[in-house]
């Protein structure tokens, strides 16, 4: 099956597994969804992420953190598009929840959060928005 947005495909698995209550999900590995999953690790939506060697890309198996019964992911969105992409300057970059979630920026320097971009002065292309 042919996915034309990744991304969207790897933020859906992990809000599928959290709203079922799922202790993990394995989603298909590739560089970007790494960082992002490493990003969400840092911080503190996923407890840990592990990558598994396979015949193709490998895949990468996101254990998800819950407080309670309910997953710490509320709320996961994907912002820009294959069909829009959504651009923000330093000046617009957005605010997550009056900065209580994030917003994943893929800038000129890797991935960042809004936080991270700001403190590098750095804009770039909004991915998703976590909370």
């Amino acid at each position: 099956m042919q996915i034309t947005d990744a991304i969207a495909d790897m933020l859906t698995r992990i809000r599928n597994a959290g709203r079922a209550g799922h202790a993990s999900c394995d989603i298909p590995a590739s560089n970007l969804k790494r960082a992002i999953a490493d990003i969400l690790v840092a911080e503190g939506y996923l407890e840990k992420v592990t990558f598994k060697k396979d015949q193709h890309q490998g895949v990468l198996t996101v254990t998800l953190r819950y407080k309670g019964q309910k997953p710490v992911i509320t709320g996961i969105r994907r912002v820009s598009k294959p069909g829009l992409r959504v651009y923000a300057d330093l000046d617009t970059l957005p605010r997550v929840l009056g900065g209580l979630g994030i917003a994943i920026i893929s800038t000129s320097q890797g991935l960042k959060t809004d936080k991270q971009a700001r403190q590098a002065g750095v804009g770039g292309e909004v991915l998703a928005y976590v909370w």
